[in-house]
């Protein structure tokens, strides 16, 4: 029998050898390194309002929730940040987590079983795929963006008379491609099917939010799931829908009956961002103007969001690629598998509008010399 720590050695050692070990790095707080890899796409997680509320919500509230939500853990943060979501997104109602991650396993697992059919894109988030186990619903992977295969999945499970379940991203994280919302949200109403849609990289860049911007908001077989620490800067999750979902996961998601709430100044923080945002929507046109420039100079296809995918050779070229980036004051990131859908690496490259407009121009011209040497 092998020992633990004989696996663990054997475990290192393997992904040593196939370039693809993670390591953390701390940062200081004086940090001047250009961040292009954080996800902060606005350039609100740093903002005076924002930061303020944080910091007077922690002083008001205290420094965490200290209680399930359905203890002592809500506060009227909680309401009056889920009310401005629901408005903002143009939905009935919001329920707020701890996590985008857990916002996603909650309305998954809540919601599906084992005579759930989930139809699930092949380029979904991890938390989707670990929500989708979690329920022990029926799995179909399909090819990514693939609509034609998504209908042949619903007209099973309607044979079946099944309960099924969609799970795509508004703006997948990786090509940065947008979903076919218009055509799925109508196939999902043929079928009786819900439309369970990742927002975490379309609101803030996207307004309210690609389901909001095609006018699938408020529809009752669309679902919108959504992350407070992108656009809005902060940290935590939400679940959007009609007031009968949030009661059922309120009274059923395990993620969020047993977690601690969100905490004070997370929640004050995300809702001082959500009021930013709308007050200023330049921030989000500078974004996508920022975006389309990088993925022009460096020759490879615009996203529909705020991150660019530059594809490398290997992961030891993104790896080195990456690190000299950062000897020259640029941090970005890098996609490797098993992170990637496709098993190809790539420069994962974020465009804020927090950065000054000399340093994004700098960045702009390393990242076209170092792309050129490295891929």
């Amino acid at each position: 029998m092998t020992r633990w720590s004989d696996w663990l050695d054997a475990e290192a050692a393997r992904r040593e050898a196939a370039g693809l070990t993670r390591r953390l790095r701390a940062r200081e707080a004086d940090d001047a390194t250009i961040d292009l890899a954080g996800n902060d796409y606005l350039g609100l997680a740093r903002d005076p309002a924002v930061r303020r509320a944080a910091a007077d919500a922690a002083l008001t509230w205290g420094s965490g929730a200290s209680a399930s939500r359905l203890v002592t853990g809500t506060f009227a943060l909680h309401a009056e940040l889920e009310d401005e979501l629901a408005e903002h997104l143009g939905q009935p109602a919001a329920l707020v987590f701890s996590t985008g991650y857990h916002a996603n396993l909650a309305v998954v697992s809540a919601l599906a079983d084992r005579t759930t059919r989930v139809i699930s894109d092949a380029h979904i988030h991890a938390s989707l795929v670990d929500a989708v186990r979690l329920s022990r619903a029926q799995l179909d992977v399909v090819p990514h963006s693939d609509v034609e295969a998504v209908r042949r999945g619903l007209v099973a499970a309607h044979a079946a008379d099944e309960r099924a379940m969609v799970l795509v991203e508004s703006v997948y994280s990786v090509l940065g491609d947008a979903a076919p919302l218009v055509e799925l949200a109508d196939l999902c109403e043929k079928y009786d099917a819900l439309l369970v849609v990742d927002e975490a990289h379309g609101v803030g860049v996207h307004g309210p939010g690609l389901v909001a911007t095609l006018g699938l908001a408020g529809l009752p077989h669309v679902v919108v799931t959504a992350t407070l620490s992108k656009a809005l800067g902060s940290q935590g999750g939400a679940v959007l829908g009609s007031v009968a979902l949030r009661e059922h996961l309120v009274n059923r998601a395990r993620p969020f009956i047993f977690d601690t709430g969100l905490a004070p100044a997370s929640t004050a923080g995300a809702l001082a961002a959500l009021r930013e945002m709308r007050a200023r929507p330049e921030l989000a046109t500078t974004v996508r103007s920022r975006v389309d420039a990088l993925a022009d100079a460096l020759g490879v296809v615009a996203p529909a969001g705020a991150v660019l995918s530059v594809p490398m050779s290997s992961p030891q070229a993104a790896v080195a690629a990456q690190a000299a980036a950062l000897q020259a004051g640029l941090r970005v990131g890098c996609f490797r598998p098993p992170s990637v859908p496709d098993g190809i690496s790539r420069l994962r490259i974020t465009a804020s509008a927090g950065i000054p407009e000399d340093d994004w121009a700098r960045a702009v011209a390393l990242l076209v010399a170092l792309v050129k040497e490295h891929q």
